[in-house]
């Protein structure tokens, strides 16, 4: 008999909502045992030092907290304190760079015009009259509806074909209202209550979350291959993707990876902000992120800085999946996995690859504490 058969609780995946159910069932008194396919925890929220730089990167992509729940926020403060990082991005398109999101200063940027708020107004309300009154069916037509065709065209259709390898007009209306759109001159790209960055990272969050000796972490250990060892008492919590769990039974959901290429650059500054967006088209990436500019407040040496552009597409069956697609296929696929999920007792699913929807981290902690008050009442 394995030794998996002692524990009350099964966590796969050791990323922020397996963290959290694990923490939160070890608070409970129960025994947990968290497994990771990867060698690391913390998902892709994965934070190390580069060591020829000595820069923390963030390994899987830029990973920013922010959120308006308070009671997230205090629960992620027992684990870490946070900086005052607030973030902000630009945008490259043709040679010009903008602020983004759309605000008060990239229109009249890019229109060549000092607009007052309601000159603006006016504007886009204008540009974007052919869908007035009409309930957006899809990203591109909420764009429109949001900024009107000229912005849309310019920063949004050639960034979101790259980033999700899928015509706007075949993706959910709320991809797009993640950005928002702003008539003054706040560039601050969320507008959430709380916003910042962990003071010691990322992994040492879930190092500390982790920490109850009632918790036992094995990494390297594919859910797949062990999961003959686990008894119908215990309760498991399943952040992989759901239509590998049911071994693709209605076929494979659609999802997009990204690649990294990643560069020391003997510069102190390479860009002079954390992320520029890449919004023409025929430029293969979607964006650089400079890791230096997520702390300021660190000492980080002059001569050289780590970059990453990164590259979308669609995930392959050997690739690791980072974000649902979630066509109108896509949708009719999931729906009926997640009926088979219903249909399992044991076995609760969560995150952003169990669920197939599009969280960000405070949204999956929330998901996280959610569940464990059904189930541990904690």
């Amino acid at each position: 008999m394995s030794d998996y058969s002692n524990f009350d609780v099964i966590v796969v995946g050791a990323g922020f909502y397996g963290a959290t159910i694990a923490e939160r069932a070890a608070a409970s008194g129960l025994s947990v045992c968290i497994i990771d396919k990867r060698n690391h925890l913390g998902g892709n929220a994965y934070s190390s030092i580069n060591k020829p730089t000595g820069i923390e990167v963030h390994q899987y992509g830029a990973h920013l907290f922010h959120t308006s729940n308070i009671e997230v926020w205090n629960y992620l403060n027992q684990f870490t304190k946070f900086t005052t990082y607030q973030h902000r991005v630009f945008a490259k398109y043709r040679g010009a760079i903008y602020s983004l999101p759309i605000n008060l200063g990239t229109i009249c940027q890019f229109f060549g015009r000092a607009l007052s708020p309601d000159e603006a107004r006016s504007l886009i309300a204008e540009q974007s009259s052919a869908l007035a009154g009409r309930d957006p069916k899809n990203l591109e037509e909420k764009a429109i509806s949001l900024i009107g065709r000229p912005l849309y065209e310019a920063f949004v259709k050639g960034y979101t074909l790259k980033q999700w390898q899928t015509e706007p007009h075949q993706l959910s209306a709320s991809i797009i209202a993640r950005l928002p759109v702003r008539y003054n001159f706040d560039n601050r790209y969320f507008n959430d209550t709380f916003e910042g960055l962990p003071m010691d990272g990322y992994t040492k969050i879930f190092e500390r979350m982790l920490s109850s000796d009632k918790i036992v972490i094995k990494l390297g250990v594919d859910f797949f291959e062990v999961k003959a060892n686990f008894q119908p008492r215990q309760r498991i919590f399943y952040t992989g993707s759901i239509d590998r769990f049911f071994n693709y039974q209605y076929g494979i959901l659609g999802w997009r990876t990204i690649d990294f290429k990643w560069s020391i650059e003997d510069v102190t500054d390479y860009q002079g902000t954390s992320v520029v967006n890449y919004s023409d088209p025929e430029i293969p990436w979607t964006r650089i992120i400079e890791f230096r500019h997520f702390h300021p407040e660190r000492n980080y040496r002059d001569g050289k800085t780590i970059i990453a552009k990164e590259f979308s597409r669609f995930a392959g069956e050997n690739d690791e999946p980072y974000y649902p697609i979630d066509t109108v296929v896509d949708k009719e696929k999931f729906l009926k996995y997640r009926a088979l999920a219903d249909s399992i007792t044991n076995v609760t699913f969560g995150g952003r690859l169990g669920t197939y929807k599009y969280l960000d981290m405070h949204q999956a902690i929330a998901m996280a504490l959610r569940d464990a008050k059904r189930y541990f009442n904690h």
